[in-house]
């Protein structure tokens, strides 16, 4: 069996999901055998050899180097050996080429996306663009950038309104977990949430809201696409709350869909 660098944590506002996340991942691969090297990555940026018996996860304990471009893991002067690494980060600096491209740099082999489609996927705004551009329906929207917005803002007001109207989503255009996104009914909730959403990244994406279901589809390598599964959330929407702290949403899987409406899903995330 193989013997894994887990690594969580991380510097982007989603750190504590991450910790919680590398719990399940932990025991899932220790119930399928391999060994686990855990190691957090603070809020800095450091990293430490965790304690897995705190749950969730804490980046904390004893220091952690990964020499480039060798890719020696080191913690004190012992050298620790491990076979692949695999990233349960969240949000930037994790799951957008980073850490990725590190350890590219290291010849490390490594779970998930590679460094081009960690990129592409962590920014909303390259994303849909590229989803466009393959004649692939996308909800209408726009970018802000910060520069744009503090020269004036009453022209990205306008747009919005004469382009998308109203209710839209506002969100920072590379976070993940509903992490600074608000539904906006009006020129005045718009300002606020672009305000807000640029807490979090230098671009914001403004996307008309639709009125659907929400399907979700895990593409491996092939690509190979999963069973859909449904996302239900008893009142509003998908929030940052309802993901993680109280139990306003569900999943289901398989969603309930038509084998015709299934086949099309997995088509369209094949595709992608």
């Amino acid at each position: 069996m193989a013997q894994v660098l887990l690594l969580f944590g991380g510097r982007s506002s989603e750190h504590e999901v991450s910790c919680a996340s590398a719990v399940s991942v932990h025991d899932a691969l220790i119930d399928s055998g391999h060994r686990v090297i855990p190691v957090g990555i603070d809020r800095d940026g450091s990293w430490y050899l965790a304690d897995t018996s705190s749950r969730p996860f804490r980046a904390e304990g004893r220091s952690v180097q990964l020499s480039v471009p060798n890719g020696t893991l080191r913690v004190g002067s012992d050298e620790i050996e491990f076979d692949v690494a695999f990233p349960v980060l969240h949000g930037p600096y994790g799951e957008d080429g980073t850490v990725q491209g590190a350890l590219e740099t290291c010849g490390v082999a490594y779970a998930g996306c590679g460094v081009l489609g960690s990129a592409l996927a962590m920014d909303k705004d390259l994303t849909k663009q590229i989803v466009a551009s393959k004649g692939i329906a996308t909800a209408p929207w726009l970018t802000v950038r910060r520069k744009e917005w503090d020269a004036d803002p009453s022209v990205c007001l306008n747009e919005v309104s004469r382009a998308l109207g109203y209710p839209v989503f506002v969100k920072p255009s590379a976070q993940g977990s509903s992490v600074g996104i608000s539904r906006v009914s009006s020129d005045a909730e718009l300002k606020e949430a672009v305000a807000r959403a640029f807490r979090y990244d230098h671009k914001v994406v403004v996307e008309q809201a639709v009125t659907a279901r929400e399907i979700e589809v895990g593409v491996l390598d092939g690509p190979i696409s999963s069973v859909p599964g449904e996302v239900v959330v008893a009142d509003g929407w998908y929030t940052y709350e309802a993901k993680y702290r109280d139990d306003s949403s569900s999943f289901e899987a398989p969603a309930r869909l038509s084998n015709e409406a299934s086949k099309r899903v997995r088509d369209l995330a094949e595709q992608i």
